[in-house]
Formats: structure tokens, sequence, C-alpha cells
């Protein structure tokens, strides 16, 4: 089935909360940058994959304007200000449909920075032709991707601890096949160490330039002045 029939949706929770088990490595404002880093380096191999469209549900307005600069489309969160992660992927699901049909529907992570468009097309190929299907992270619990091939069923996204399981429970086929950079979410700093082991994208590779990372978060803290500005060096 070709790509261009499957339609994404992520969503990306507001930036000021973003990666907090990246605390001890980064400050904030570092933290918030590499979220839309990594969900730049995200969206551009989904689209060079070929699929469809890209939209991202989220609360954030700094969100919302990377994701229009990236060409897709922003979708407001319906529950803003909380964490129903689910709630806002099926909300946006539902729009998706309404925009553009009975389409394939592809719920992603936005922080898969090793992410390789051929992963991506070729998980899709492998993928049943109908029916759910989902793609487990690197740690074979939670999921990475869900895949929904029935245009009379919704997304129904099941994210959030242990995820893998209850979509296998909710009747999802666990697809099996070598894709690391799909599997690879970023959640702590040992994943990001493995993402840059694999290789990330040009937006997070600037990033983590520019930041000087790997270094610990307080060799950051003690260059910085009360008001949160770089002191003189």
């Amino acid at each position: 089935m070709r790509p261009d029939a499957v339609h994404a949706v992520i969503a990306v929770k507001n930036l000021e909360r973003a990666k907090s088990r990246l605390a001890g490595e980064l400050p904030p404002a570092d933290r918030s940058r590499l979220v839309l880093a990594m969900l730049s380096d995200t969206v551009t191999a989904a689209l060079a994959a070929g699929i469809g469209s890209v939209t991202v549900v989220t609360p954030d307005p700094g969100v919302v304007a990377a994701v229009h600069a990236l060409g897709c489309v922003a979708h407001p969160d319906p529950a803003a200000g909380t964490d129903l992660l689910n709630a806002a992927l099926a909300d946006a699901a539902a729009a998706v449909r309404r925009r553009y049909g009975a389409v394939d529907l592809l719920a992603l992570q936005a922080d898969l920075p090793a992410l390789r468009p051929d992963e991506l097309a070729d998980a899709l190929a492998t993928a049943p032709a109908t029916g759910r299907t989902l793609l487990a992270d690197h740690t074979g619990q939670g999921t990475a991707a869900l895949l929904v091939r029935d245009d009379a069923a919704p997304l129904a996204p099941l994210f959030g601890p242990d995820s893998a399981r209850r979509h296998v429970d909710a009747g999802a086929k666990d697809l099996e096949g070598d894709w690391p950079g799909l599997r690879l979410d970023v959640d702590t700093a040992a994943d990001l160490h493995a993402a840059v082991r694999l290789g990330v994208g040009p937006a997070t590779t600037a990033l983590l330039r520019d930041i000087g990372w790997p270094r610990p978060v307080h060799s950051e803290l003690t260059r910085r002045c009360g008001t949160g500005h770089m002191c003189a060096q």
C-alpha cells in the first residue's frame, strides 16, 4: 500500500513540561529546544517517507509556530493543560479524517530524532494491509507507532505505561522488523546517547552541537545569572 495513503498524528505537550527525565542533563530552556529539534527531525523524516500528511496536536504556541514552519497542520489540544495524550491523539485523528476522508491513520511519537525515511516506508510496506498494527519501542514496553488501516475504525490509542501490551490486548498486531531509528523514542539521557550513536537528524545535530551536549546541567547553570541569561565570562 502506498505511504501517501497514511496520515500521521503526533502529540506534543507544553514545552515547559517536556522531557523532565532529562532534567539532570539539561536546563529547561535547552530541553524545550531539544523537543522542537527532535520534532523537526521526526516530521521531516516522515514526510520524506512519502506519507500523506502530518498533523501535530499541541497546546503550546511555540510548537504551533514550529509545526507551521515545517509545513504541517497544527491541531489545538482539546485537553490543553493536561496530560490526556490519548484524548488529544484521538481528537486529532478524527480531524484528519474530516479533512482527508477515510484515510489510514498513524500515531507517531514526536521524539524520534534518528528516524530514517526508508525505515518508516519499509515498516508501512511490511505492515498488514488491513487492521491495526503497533510497532513497539526499543524497550519492548512502549509504542513507537500505531497504524490503523481500517477506514471504519477510530485510532483508539492506548499510549502510556505498558502501552505495547495494551495495544496488543486490544487487537493490534505486533509488527516485527529491524527499524532502530523508528523504535528509539528519546526520554532519558541513555536514549539520547543511543540516538546519537545511530545518527540523529540535522535539527537535533545542530541543537546538540549548540548546547555542547553531553555535559552536566550544573556546569551550564554555574554560567547563568540570576535572571537566567548567560553571565559574562
